[in-house]
């Protein structure tokens, strides 16, 4: 399968004005301009002048999570009975027949990052997932592809209903200290009895066992954050416990900047397409994604489905730059920027050969309000 004479947009190298991508058994083979345009007797599509895209990747939504259309029946993304809950698996709650993921692979968006909400100071494993298939195992990318953790307004508000802990900011991140504690204690004793036959094994521990690859540095960590002073007590904790760490949402992240690139802090901005619908989002505004890339930290964009509909993710990065980012930035910060900071940039993200060959066909620029996606392909198969 060949997709020619369109614009390029590779993601590891400059823009092919006029160009090809060659997918063959589900991975991209070969790109390049069309002079370098290789012999094949297979299908050809003609872009017709329009955009070749890698597929978008939104690294932080719920989709599958929360049904379309649906109240409580549907509604699987807070389990709102106890504050520590990092045993719970997304795939176990994905639904792949949700009708939101058609609308994804409608508006090009073939990879994502979704799971468990914020109601809970640790709620549990998020799954990397393409959007595209009717069951749920095969349409896995990564799993689980991160921890879930939640500072500021969110667990307060649940908890203070309920008139239980954590109602402060500082009881969330207890529950998050007191919780590692016990990871990396557990950790001990396991080490200590497979060394020592005299030593007991500790009593099988759900949440423990699902906090052990986060304590070991296997599995990131990402922060739901909102105000400077819960992106900071996220940091801080993330350097108590060596944890590898990606802020969420970041919305004053502008206003610490400098801190977080310091830091070395990647964050995943958004929704941006929003108003400020609760306190810690008062100072939500469009340049908050490009102050922080100017500044040096590595950005990717989210919808955080259903906050703002998956397929309007090409739109939330256009108004990122309207805020002020460079063009190829934003592109980048729903594609290649997404997947490494999701960390899955050796699969998805780059229109790279030997990568999975999820690519997007857009009649007009992706930012183009006016523009819209042709065609669409993940692992190879045509899905639009």
């Amino acid at each position: 399968m060949i997709i020619q004479n369109g614009v390029v947009h590779t993601m590891d190298g400059p823009v092919i004005e006029r160009g090809f991508v060659q997918i063959e058994g589900g991975t991209i083979k070969a790109v390049g301009p069309m002079s370098a345009l290789p012999r094949e007797d297979g299908p050809v599509l003609d872009a017709e002048g329009g955009h070749i895209l890698p597929g978008f990747v939104d690294a932080h939504c719920h989709l599958g999570m929360c049904g379309n259309a649906l109240g409580f029946e549907g509604d699987d993304v807070n389990e709102m009975t106890d504050p520590c809950t990092p045993q719970l698996r997304a795939i176990d709650g994905f639904n792949p027949l949700d009708r939101c993921l058609e609308e994804a692979r409608e508006g090009g968006v073939t990879t994502v990052l979704t799971g468990p909400g914020s109601a809970n100071p640790i709620a549990g494993q998020f799954l990397a997932i393409k959007t595209n298939g009717r069951w749920v195992d095969q349409m896995v990318l990564k799993a689980p592809a991160a921890m879930k953790f939640a500072m500021g307004e969110n667990p307060k508000g649940v908890y203070n209903e309920r008139k239980e802990s954590p109602m402060t900011r500082m009881a969330t991140a207890s529950i998050i200290r007191e919780n590692l504690s016990k990871a990396l204690e557990y950790r001990d004793k396991q080490e200590k009895a497979g060394e020592d036959p005299e030593e007991d094994m500790p009593d099988f521990d759900a949440k423990l066992e699902a906090l052990l690859p986060v304590v070991n540095g296997l599995l990131p960590a990402h922060f739901h954050a909102h105000r400077a002073d819960d992106i900071a007590t996220a940091v801080r904790i993330a350097k108590e416990f060596g944890l590898r760490y990606v802020i969420v949402h970041g919305t004053e992240g502008h206003l610490v900047a400098r801190q977080l690139a310091e830091e070395g802090a990647a964050v995943i901005t958004g929704p941006n397409l929003s108003d400020r619908s609760k306190p810690e989002l008062a100072n939500l505004t469009l340049e908050n994604t490009a102050l922080l890339a100017k500044a040096g930290v590595k950005v990717a964009i989210c919808t955080d489905h259903p906050e703002i509909p998956i397929q309007y993710l090409p739109q939330c990065a256009a108004l990122a730059v309207r805020g002020g980012m460079e063009e190829e930035t934003a592109l980048a910060a729903i594609t290649r920027s997404a997947a490494e900071i999701a960390g899955i940039g050796d699969r998805v993200g780059t229109l790279t050969p030997g990568k999975d060959a999820d690519v997007v066909v857009s009649k007009g620029h992706p930012f183009d309000w006016r523009s819209s996606v042709s065609a669409v392909f993940i692992n190879g198969e045509r899905v639009k």
